[in-house]
């Protein structure tokens, strides 16, 4: 059976879910499809009353289930059994999501969908692998550091991904004893209502999660500022990360995982191999078109072989092709809104007024919905608007270099250092450059994240505090005290 479908027959469950029941709102945020630009659904707007009552049953679920103190291998189950549900339940999920967001369907079956439930098993295994230790002290006393969950975890996501998303989210808190409040982007929210359904229908304790949907002024703030929620979890931009920061601060004071925005330098030397690096780095900027916190949109190559690997990314990015997210063989996205898509082009041409040359793209596509072009702008300088700006859309500039002090300086940004690409044969520099660039993932002779889930993400600078997936998310979800006894 085909993966594509007809967008006007997916039934969507509209409304909040919180404890375990789909709950109807009163204010709404109209919704358009990307691939598109029809109207189809509403959002409904969650506001304070809404977020007191999700943080009022995330309470009740951990007292009545025990969630954080029933034996960890209990928790590691039933976080199994409902990532075997999302895998059973893959094609529905992801026609969900595709009928709203920017990831076509059969990417979200074949990638998305199945990570998701992957990492949900990874963090799962968490629970009954890290405790509680002992600490050297004399023979007269016994010093422990013990180690449980926060209680009620706030989390918001982003619309680029928004099952794998809340994946990070849900499966390291969970797993840690925590309940989850889960906000997704008023843009793509109702993948995430289904996840949690399939969360109580795989036995989860309903009310562990709880789903609010809503902008960031209304349901954002309500939940980052609410006493109940001990930890916040936030994947999205900077500046929206800042603003959650302020609303924290004013309201009390909380611990943060943030994973904000990026602008992230491609280096390529001479003795690399080109036609693996063009592939990597024209992927890069047209996977989801470009919309992604660690897409590499900075190509900074030596000069000798620029020309050559320019040629190559070139004949890839023209070779792209649009089509709806509901099309199984579509392979180059839509972007999220016609807003988003006006703010790309307006920085492409402040990019080319400011001196850069377009030599690809530049334009929306002629094509139903809100696609852009692959944009490849060369002769720019640090100062571009290009080189500034997270644009978070398939837009490449192009710098130059002869010294590697050269390269490292154009690789260095004011303000983003979430990750960073490295294309050499030479190993010793390999090392030297991952000991220097600034970012918080170095990826060499390759542009993408594996499915090894022990590998955390996070950034520099302003691009996050703290770390996503990995050993670190689990632990970002628990706190410590020391206990010391005399004896």
């Amino acid at each position: 059976m085909s993966l594509s479908f007809d967008p006007d027959t997916i039934p969507l469950p509209v409304g909040h879910f919180i404890g375990g029941e789909l709950i109807p709102a009163g204010r709404v945020i109209g919704m358009r499809r990307p691939s598109d630009g029809k109207s189809y659904t509403d959002c409904p707007v969650a506001g304070p009353d809404l977020i007191e009552r999700a943080a009022d049953s995330a309470k009740a679920a951990l007292k009545v289930s025990n969630w954080a103190g029933v034996r960890p291998r209990e928790r590691t189950r039933a976080l199994q059994a409902w990532a075997d549900l999302i895998e059973a339940e893959a094609e529905t999920l992801a026609r969900i999501e595709a009928l709203s967001s920017t990831r076509p369907v059969g990417q979200l079956v074949a990638g998305d969908i199945a990570i998701t439930a992957e990492q949900i098993r990874f963090f799962a295994e968490f629970a009954d692998k890290e405790g509680s230790e002992l600490a050297p002290t004399d023979d007269a006393s016994l010093g422990m550091i013990m180690s449980e969950p926060y209680g009620v975890v706030g989390a918001i996501t982003p619309w680029n991904f928004p099952v794998s998303m809340a994946g990070w989210k849900l499966g390291p808190a969970l797993a840690a004893g925590n309940a989850v409040v889960l906000k997704p982007s008023e843009m793509t929210p109702f993948s995430a209502v289904y996840l949690a359904q399939l969360a109580v229908r795989a036995g989860l304790p309903a009310g562990l999660i709880n789903v609010v949907l809503g902008d960031g002024p209304t349901t954002g703030t309500a939940l980052t500022g609410h006493p109940d929620i001990a930890k916040v979890s936030f994947t999205g931009s900077t500046r929206a990360g800042s603003a959650i920061m302020e609303n924290v601060a004013r309201t009390g004071v909380k611990p943060m995982t943030l994973e904000l925005g990026g602008k992230s330098p491609q280096l390529v030397f001479a003795d690399a191999d080109l036609d693996k690096a063009a592939s990597a780095i024209a992927g890069s900027v047209t996977f989801n078109a470009g919309q992604a916190c660690v897409a590499a949109t900075r190509l900074i190559v030596e000069k000798r072989v620029a020309d050559r690997l320019t040629a190559a990314i070139l004949e890839k990015m023209k070779a792209v092709r649009p089509g709806p997210t509901w099309d199984a063989t579509t392979q180059y996205s839509p972007i999220i809104s016609e807003r988003q898509r006006a703010r790309i082009d307006s920085i492409v041409r402040a990019a080319v007024a400011a001196g850069g040359e377009c030599l690809t793209g530049g334009n929306s596509m002629d094509h139903p919905g809100y696609f852009y072009e692959p944009t490849l702008i060369a002769d720019v300088d640090q100062a571009n608007p290009a080189i500034v700006e997270e644009i978070f859309g398939p837009v490449l500039t192009v710098q130059t270099f002869e010294s590697e002090e050269e390269a490292l300086a154009l690789s260095s940004h004011p303000t983003y250092g979430l990750a960073s690409g490295l294309f050499t044969s030479d190993l010793s520099r390999t090392i030297r450059f991952a000991r220097k660039l600034e970012a918080g993932t170095v990826w060499v002779n390759r542009y993408s994240r594996s499915r090894d889930h022990i590998l955390p993400t996070g950034g520099y600078k302003r691009s996050g505090i703290g770390k996503d997936l990995g050993r670190e998310a689990y632990l970002a979800n628990r706190r410590t005290k020391s206990v010391l006894i005399s004896l």
